[in-house]
This record gives C-alpha cells, structure tokens and sequence, in this order.
C-alpha cells in the first residue's frame, strides 16, 4: 500500500499545502529533503522518527 504524508498536518508560517505519496521509503526521502529545503528543519533521527510517525495510508480515490 502506497503512502502519503501532507505538510497541512504540521502547520507552519509558509502555510505549506505539499503531498506526497508513494512507496514508504520514497516519501520519507523526499518528505525529509522538502522539511530540510523549505521549512529550514534539521536532517536526523528526530526529524526522521517525526515524519515516519506521520505518514498514513493512501486512500484510493474512485475512478
């Protein structure tokens, strides 16, 4: 099952909108590439343990 993390759930001043969705590993490389280039977060254990705690699962949408 394909995952998704969306910036919305961790407010912040850029009133941030990204989501992303994949495969878990995928999302949580570019969630933490994005947290670090565009909300000045600092990459580690931290950071990584944040971002795996929110991701959820894709809920397909009808065709």
């Amino acid at each position: 099952m394909r995952k998704l993390i969306d910036c919305r759930d961790h407010p912040s001043e850029t009133r941030c909108s990204l989501v992303l969705i994949g495969e878990e590993e995928e999302v949580l490389r570019a969630a933490t590439e994005h947290a670090i280039s565009a909300h000045g977060r600092t990459d580690g254990p931290e950071l990584r343990a944040q971002l795996r705690r929110s991701l959820r699962n894709e809920t397909p949408q009808p065709a």
